[in-house]
């Protein structure tokens, strides 16, 4: 294939626009923006981060960490990119949002053989090579022309994103800096409450007002990105055992642990700028301002941009694609990114690789078993999912310790892949 066409500058279509032309196809990336952004886009900049900033753990003990290695190994731009723009956060790869976005943009804009045009793709380009890449927000004619091609109906869920937060209006007579077990460098600020104030902080998000969202019922919403309040309405703990866990983080100073830790991320390089770890949330703005002032720290709290929800589409991948991401009635198109039927930032950025190189890895891999997942005709309903050794084929002896299972899993996963990718 000697030209090809990417529709959408995400992740996943920036990833397989630059995976196309550094194998000499040239590359015609389409972009709606700056003529038309979707609901959840503020930016003009490729592979805009409309949600956290952090694509998640980074050592090889997680899955997630195992399938960014492998995306450094097979030469991604958005990992190289992602870790020329870190920003601290302790065991995570988090990255300054709009330097991150501007750096892929210019390295996509500057490659001869990439070329972008500015314009709204309405229908799958009839002729040629093509990658879909438009996202989850994709809507209008296209999901229509989508729909029509693939035969079926789009399956769809709900996704959140979380409140940022002015730094200096942060209350650190209230919060602390810590890493959680004191592993890694203090790179989030730890908003602790007692018992009584969690109760009721609780109490207050489960019952707070929702912003009105055509379709929304909590159990249409992916599990990866929970609303906070709706993890409050599941019971009083809830919360404690997910976003707000307070297990290894002790007050530096008296040397306490507290009952529940609301957690703060840095958002930007320079610090400025913080979210809220875990607090994805559709509650009204002024219900936003007034639950989270609840936190001690955050009761002069300066809201720099509140938590949104917004309706997620993706395809029935295992009925329609197989595990090049290639359309089984016409593979001539492929499909990359959340629409493809994975969820979250890194897995974009693997299928979109996937797409372009039109490879199918080992399932050993996490590259490989992201795929295959996507492609299994057995996941029936099938729901999108983000890696996790799950996916991955079991080793043949076993091993009951998890940080060991988790080690000999990633270690396999490379050797395969240094395998495959020499032959």
């Amino acid at each position: 294939m000697d030209t090809i066409t990417v529709v959408g500058a995400g992740l996943a279509g920036c990833e397989a626009a630059w995976q196309c032309a550094e194998r000499g196809v040239a590359v015609t990336l389409v972009e709606q923006k700056p003529l038309r952004r979707s609901p959840a886009h503020r930016s003009d900049a490729f592979a805009e981060l409309v949600c956290s900033n952090s694509l998640r753990g980074d050592r090889l003990e997680n899955a997630a960490g195992l399938l960014k290695e492998e995306l450094r190994r097979l030469g991604s731009l958005i990992l190289r990119v992602a870790d020329q723009n870190r920003v601290p956060a302790g065991g995570a790869l988090a990255v300054d949002r709009e330097a991150f976005s501007a750096a892929v943009t210019n390295e996509i804009r500057a490659h001869p053989r990439i070329a972008v045009e500015a314009r709204e793709v309405t229908e799958i380009p009839k002729e040629g090579g093509v990658i879909v890449a438009t996202g989850p927000l994709t809507d209008g004619a296209l999901a229509e022309d989508i729909q029509k091609f693939l035969g079926g109906q789009p399956l769809f869920f709900y996704d959140a994103s979380a409140p940022l937060i002015a730094a200096g209006s942060v209350d650190m007579s209230f919060a602390y800096e810590s890493a959680r077990y004191g592993r890694g460098d203090a790179d989030y600020i730890n908003c602790p409450m007692d018992k009584a104030l969690y109760l009721a902080f609780r109490e207050e998000l489960a019952n707070a007002k929702e912003a009105p969202v055509h379709g929304f019922e909590d159990s249409r919403v992916f599990e990866g990105c929970m609303p906070a309040e709706v993890l409050a309405r599941r019971g009083p703990d809830t919360l404690r055992f997910s976003a707000m866990r307070p297990i290894g983080l002790r007050d530096p100073a008296s040397g306490k642990g507290a009952y529940a830790v609301l957690q703060l991320r840095r958002d930007n390089a320079a610090g400025t700028v913080y979210n809220m770890v875990g607090f994805q949330t559709h509650l009204t703005f002024p219900e936003q301002k007034r639950v989270f002032s609840m936190v001690p720290a955050l009761r002069n709290a300066e809201f720099l941009q509140y938590g949104v929800m917004h309706r997620n589409s993706y395809i029935d991948a295992p009925r329609h694609l197989n595990a090049r991401y290639e359309a089984r009635n016409d593979p001539r198109v492929r499909f990359a990114g959340q629409l493809a039927g994975v969820e979250g930032y890194i897995e974009s950025v693997a299928s979109g690789l996937c797409a372009a190189r039109g490879a199918v890895f080992p399932e050993q891999t996490a590259i490989g078993a992201l795929a295959a997942y996507i492609s299994n005709p057995a996941n029936n309903p099938f729901h999108p999912a983000k890696i996790h050794f799950g996916l991955l084929p079991p080793l043949p002896e076993a091993i009951r310790d998890k940080r060991e299972k988790c080690r000999r899993l990633s270690e396999r996963a490379l050797k395969e892949l240094a395998v495959c990718t020499s032959s």
